[in-house]
């Protein structure tokens, strides 16, 4: 399963309590004759999205609410949430070219492969459908998408070890839990990670570099469970960069009792909880909300004549480090990024005339 490779570059879940999105549509007034995918322009009414994840994960359950809120906010004419791919690229395609069959004119694409995802872009645009990339951009540093709006996998990997790192007291020996290895993500992950160790000056040490143990929840207890049994006493901190493996190693170093500094990813109650009773020193979150509800403002805004000032932009969704003084309040701060988002694409994202 893939996220087993994006979200285990990606992983999060976040909790129903916090799905509100509070955002009403403004912007362009006017319409261009032609899409950025070279399509006639449409109203709002007009767009149908599809959300098409490249398999089921926790990860993109919020895109379900965000996405009829943004049917809501915005009028559009349809939306639709699509996960049966199974992690398969073929299957994806097949999926896509179904929705496409089926009316949908605009897609927020998770890729299943970051290495080939931009031929299957590349082939809805020649139909004048519109794409963006959402959760995940492709591999190098093109994207055949109108844009990607995704986490920077890079930067909150280096948060998350900068926060474990200062919880272990600046020194001692660090080990790294994440997805499958060949990923383009979990290899920003693991460059993040790296950099954070390297601006000790050698006080710590990167123990260990765990990979491919986001298949799910059971593999990843199995791997942290024998990591403890082997190298527990010699471990000052554990960083997760996938969310299998936070859940796993919040569980497992709080059964244990070691003195292990656990910094997470993502806000599953089980880490929200392990923050709160202080078993987990923090967790990174991610913006899935923003991702769904932005992405389609902006597929709505270039479905209706705007175009991409920059096509194929990369927009980072967003990152958040939760500590116990923030584990009741950070939503607010995801919110007001989501809200930032929407103004971004506005003034500096979108041409629209």
């Amino acid at each position: 399963m893939r996220i087993t490779r994006s979200l285990r570059r990606h992983g999060v879940i976040v909790t129903a309590a916090v799905l509100t999105v509070a955002l009403v549509a403004t912007g362009c007034t006017k319409k261009s004759d032609q899409s950025a995918a070279g399509g006639q322009s449409v109203s709002p009414a007009k767009v149908k999205i599809a959300y098409v994840p490249g398999g089921p994960h926790p990860y993109f359950q919020p895109w379900k609410t965000a996405m009829n809120q943004a049917k809501t906010d915005f009028g559009l004419g349809g939306v639709t949430f699509n996960e049966t791919s199974g992690w398969d690229q073929t299957k994806q395609n097949s999926v896509l070219q179904s929705l496409a069959a089926q009316g949908y004119n605009a897609f927020g694409v998770f890729g299943v492969s970051p290495d080939n995802i931009n031929s299957t872009f590349q082939q809805l645009e020649s139909k004048k459908l519109m794409v963006a990339s959402l959760g995940s951009c492709p591999a190098g540093n093109t994207d055949s998408a109108a844009f990607c709006l995704a986490t920077d996998v890079e930067t909150a990997a280096y948060k998350a070890a900068q926060t474990a790192i200062q919880a272990m007291g600046g020194s001692g020996n660090l080990v790294h839990l994440t997805g499958n290895k060949t990923d383009s993500n979990t290899q920003r992950r693991i460059a993040g990670v790296k950099r954070a160790v390297s601006e000790s000056g050698g006080k710590v040490k990167l123990l260990q570099t765990v990979t491919d143990i986001d298949v799910d929840l059971q593999s990843a207890q199995k791997a942290v469970a024998d990591l403890l049994g082997a190298k527990g006493k010699q471990i000052n901190g554990i960083v997760n960069t996938a969310y299998n493996p936070a859940v796993a190693s919040a569980a497992a170093v709080k059964k244990s009792g070691l003195p292990i500094k656990v910094v997470a990813i993502d806000d599953d109650p089980t880490i929200l909880g392990g923050i709160k009773d202080g078993s987990v020193t923090a967790t990174v979150v991610q913006n899935p909300v923003g991702q769904a509800y932005i992405g389609g403002y902006a597929l709505m805004k270039l479905e209706g004549g705007c175009t991409m000032n920059t096509p194929g932009v990369i927009v980072d969704s967003g990152s958040f480090v939760v500590t116990k003084p923030n584990v009741a309040t950070y939503d607010a701060q995801r919110q007001a990024q989501t809200k930032q988002l929407k103004a971004d694409f506005d003034s500096k994202y979108l041409s629209c005339k």
